[in-house]
């Protein structure tokens, strides 16, 4: 049997796996009620025709042998899910291969960004700045009230605050003992945060209160499209990365975090889907002395290549402005700035899969451009 002539037949087991029916899944909640060691260890195609579903759907009915189960498969779901329908292998949303990766000029004059009154109450306007997350790992939010923990309210428009052990939220501006040179005037070079955490929070957000200080201008720079041109140029380097954990390691008075992985993850079939970097939380690596020459030589290699103007998109954020990014992707920097001017933002962190999920939600309800 084929769902359509286009397609190769569907294995038994994947298909059987799948039936739609009350028998196999609950009507409620779509999760199944068999475990697939309950299918025959002998399941073939018994008999297969034409059909319709309950409402008038063209489909293929299937009856299983040896035990006589009937299946119905709606003629659109083979058509989206049969094996060749999304490609050999399909991406789930994490990978160079669902983003439009960037240059700083590929961004000129169409920067990512939504009303803050447009985007709390228009679905549609909600959608496309949320997508602008997932495809080009960030957008611009303007005219967000800088009021105190207004961050945490546009958090909760997609998803769930992460809370860590700066709080609910954390301060951006000079502190008088800081324990992250984030809290002070200093220029801070392209980094992801909390590297030393495992999982590390996957989106960020930034909201600008006050930036009066002379300097404290932001940059972003596209991990995945730097990582491409590393693996490009450089594919040794690229290799070295993939393969040798870093290890990153945060510690104040209240708190120890450690983690070891590697700077550019990939996934299975090799591609990217993670970068983290921060020269600032890199703590001392345990490895061969052969394996800390090459891991050395390939982090140069890369932290060169993060700092080439072209790369990086530059912008001042202002009272108002709320940044949303992808901290598995995007890394962030500003320039240093003088401590006698004030300058506050607030930051939250959240999660990617909550993002995903409201945007899934809002594209099923017709929310999304």
């Amino acid at each position: 049997m084929t769902a359509t002539t286009t397609l190769p037949r569907p294995p038994a087991l994947w298909l059987r796996d799948n039936c739609p029916c009350a028998d196999c899944r609950d009507p409620r909640s779509g999760q199944k009620l068999f475990q697939i060691t309950d299918l025959p260890a002998a399941l073939a195609v018994g008999s297969a025709r034409e059909s319709v579903t309950a409402l008038g759907e063209p489909a293929h009915e299937v009856v299983w042998a040896p035990d006589g189960h009937r299946s119905l498969y709606p003629l659109a779901w083979l058509d989206a899910h049969a094996p060749g329908a999304g490609g050999s292998h399909p991406g789930d949303g994490r990978t160079e291969a669902d983003k439009e990766t960037w240059a700083a000029a590929d961004l000129a004059g169409r920067l990512p960004e939504a009303d803050w009154a447009a985007y709390d109450t228009d679905d549609a306007v909600r959608a496309h700045a949320l997508e602008s997350v997932q495809r080009l790992g960030f957008v611009l939010l303007r005219g967000v009230p800088p009021r105190d923990r207004q961050v945490l309210t546009v958090a909760r428009t997609f998803g769930h605050v992460r809370e860590t052990n700066y709080g609910e939220l954390f301060e951006v501006r000079v502190e008088a003992e800081p324990n992250n040179l984030a809290f002070t005037g200093a220029r801070i070079t392209p980094h992801t945060d909390n590297p030393y955490r495992d999982p590390v929070p996957t989106l960020q957000l930034l909201h600008c209160l006050a930036n009066e200080a002379r300097g404290g201008d932001s940059g972003l720079v596209d991990g995945f499209h730097a990582a491409a041109l590393l693996r490009a140029e450089d594919p040794d380097a690229f290799d070295v990365l993939t393969r040798v954990p870093a290890e990153f390691a945060f510690a104040d008075a209240r708190t120890e975090l450690r983690a070891q992985r590697t700077l550019i993850e990939t996934d299975s079939l090799g591609r990217i889907r993670e970068v983290r970097f921060n020269n600032r939380s890199l703590a001392t690596l345990h490895q061969p002395a052969d394996l800390l020459d090459a891991f050395y030589r390939a982090y140069r290699t890369f932290a060169a290549l993060l700092l080439r103007p072209e790369l990086r998109l530059d912008f001042r954020l202002t009272p108002g402005d709320c940044l949303v990014f992808d901290n598995t992707r995007l890394l962030h920097a500003r320039t240093a700035f003088s401590e006698a001017g004030a300058r506050h933002l607030q930051g939250a962190y959240a999660d990617l899969d909550g993002l995903a999920s409201t945007l899934a939600v809002l594209r099923r309800a017709g929310g999304a451009r």
